[in-house]
Parts: structure tokens; sequence; C-alpha cells
């Protein structure tokens, strides 16, 4: 069950500071995430939950995970992307107004 093995575990090409996710690599072509923000593992793997639980997914699908998943807060819509099939493994980005998927 995807929602259940699923868990978040970033990316240090989206940082500028030291993370969980290691320290930072970030790519030119990469959204970088707010340093602002104390990004928190254990909730963002709640977060990504959430959302496998209600659907919020796009394909393909690799094995029991899909390879995207969506979730907003109250202005941002974040995009995790599966980053290990055989361990349920995310790691996730914001999105622009203009890339949000259609229905969040």
């Amino acid at each position: 069950m995807a929602s259940v093995q699923a868990h978040y575990v970033g990316s240090p090409e989206h940082k500028i500071r030291p993370s969980f996710a290691g320290h930072p690599r970030p790519r030119a072509d990469a959204s970088i995430c707010d340093p602002s923000i104390d990004w928190n593992q254990d909730d963002l793997t709640t977060h990504l939950r959430e959302s496998l639980k209600a659907g919020l997914v796009g394909d393909p699908w690799e094995g029991i995970f899909p390879r995207y998943v969506w979730w907003k807060n109250e202005t941002t819509v974040y995009e995790g992307r599966l980053v290990n099939k055989e361990t349920g493994e995310y790691k996730g980005y914001h999105l622009e107004s203009d890339e949000w998927p259609e229905g969040i």
C-alpha cells in the first residue's frame, strides 16, 4: 500500500543550506526550497501520505507508487517525485502557479 510505505527523503539539489537531505548541491535548473521554512522530514512524509490517500497523484505508476504526488498548502502547490520505486522514496519541490495540475 503506497500511502503506508512512501516516505519523503528530499534532495540536496533543491537546498541552499544543510538539511536532513544532506549538504546542499543546488542544480542550476532546480527550484530552491524556501530557506526561511524549517522543513521537517516527518511532516513532509505525512503530507506525502495524505496526498496519496486523497488520490492527488499522476502517472506513470512504477510498481505500487505513482511517479508524481501533489500537496497544496495555503498558497503553494508542491510536487513530489518518486526517486526510488522499490522503497517508495520521494523528493519534492514547489510549482509555479501555471504548472499546477488541474483540480489541485
